[in-house]
């Protein structure tokens, strides 16, 4: 996801122009008072425009009730079980910054049981495209779609492409690394493989501050499947699209759940923050104003990367009723 760069230029002309050399002890001192005054406008516009806090509006982040299962599904992604079919699915994603409608249907849904928390996703596409098949590669650079879970000090990144190729990513926040624990897990430690600071995408800087990612963490126990109707990369027959299926076993979130101790599994009437998301990198032709982006709970923003907007996820002990 690219990064706007033309506030950065303008502050560093704007500071250039002020510090140009004059030629009168006034004038230099004008120019030093003008340039302290503008490095305050611009710091102050810049934190209202970068970290306005959330970017999206809580009152229209949307509301799941994720239903209990009595028997563990078969992930295979072609989602033909009863269950898929009786529980309620999201609403249609929206583009991710403007909340817009979208050209293609994209929807999601959640239950759970004792031991895996399980996620469908109903993916409409007419032309199904793919070209990465190496784990951990960039899946985002291929039509894809993506699960982000939260936890209160750290959060899970997991993305698939139609060829059922992953990426996974754990961020945690660095104010907690230390003050979570998270500093005295092996897998956590500084010398980790693949550990990098990251600082979200395009909205930063983030109120809470910079993450550390570990991009060469796997969620233990994961399962994932994907299941195409259609042909990936021909351009001479239309698809319908593709399905995901997704098994996250509750044992393998002791790390995602450390800063609150969560119970694992949920328990009835407990409340997470996930998220639902769809990158294209094709876009719907002007005067559409598609930013390839489509998530369940538009963020207001190019980043996927803000838990504050993530959907409200309530699980209830109550069994998915399959008569219906």
């Amino acid at each position: 996801m690219p990064y706007n760069m033309n506030f950065k230029l303008l502050l560093i002309a704007l500071i250039l122009f002020c510090c140009k050399d004059k030629t009168s002890k006034d004038q230099t001192s004008n120019s030093a008072d003008q340039k302290t005054e503008l490095i305050k406008k611009i710091s102050t516009n810049s934190t209202r425009e970068l970290v306005e806090y959330p970017p999206c509006n809580e009152e229209e982040i949307p509301h799941y009730t994720a239903h209990k299962i009595s028997s563990a599904l078969k992930i295979d992604g072609q989602l033909d079980e009863e269950i898929w079919q009786a529980v309620p699915k999201s609403t249609r994603f929206r583009d991710l910054i403007s909340g817009a409608e979208t050209i293609h249907d994209t929807r999601a849904a959640v239950v759970w049981d004792e031991e895996f928390l399980y996620v469908a996703y109903w993916i409409e596409e007419p032309n199904l495209h793919a070209t990465l098949t190496e784990r951990d590669a960039l899946i985002y650079n291929n039509n894809d779609v993506e699960l982000f879970i939260a936890g209160k000090d750290a959060y899970y990144e997991f993305e698939i492409n139609s060829y059922g190729t992953i990426y996974e990513v754990f961020f945690i926040w660095e104010e907690s690394y230390k003050s979570g624990g998270y500093d005295k897990i092996p897998e956590f430690s500084p010398d980790q493989k693949g550990r990098r600071p990251f600082h979200g995408v395009g909205y930063k800087p983030h109120p809470k501050g910079p993450r550390i990612g570990y991009w060469n963490w796997d969620f233990p126990g994961l399962k994932s499947a994907v299941y195409c109707d259609g042909t990936i990369n021909n351009n001479k027959d239309r698809d319908r699209g593709w399905t995901v299926e997704i098994a996250l076993p509750w044992s393998g979130m002791k790390a995602l759940t450390l800063g609150d101790n969560r119970s694992l599994p949920p328990k009835d009437q407990d409340t997470w923050r996930i998220d639902f998301s769809r990158f294209n990198q094709y876009k719907e032709a002007p005067p559409a104003n598609d930013s390839g982006g489509w998530a369940w709970s538009p963020h207001g923003v190019w980043d996927s990367h803000v838990p504050e907007c993530f959907t409200y996820i309530h699980f209830s002990s109550q069994y998915v009723d399959i008569s219906k």
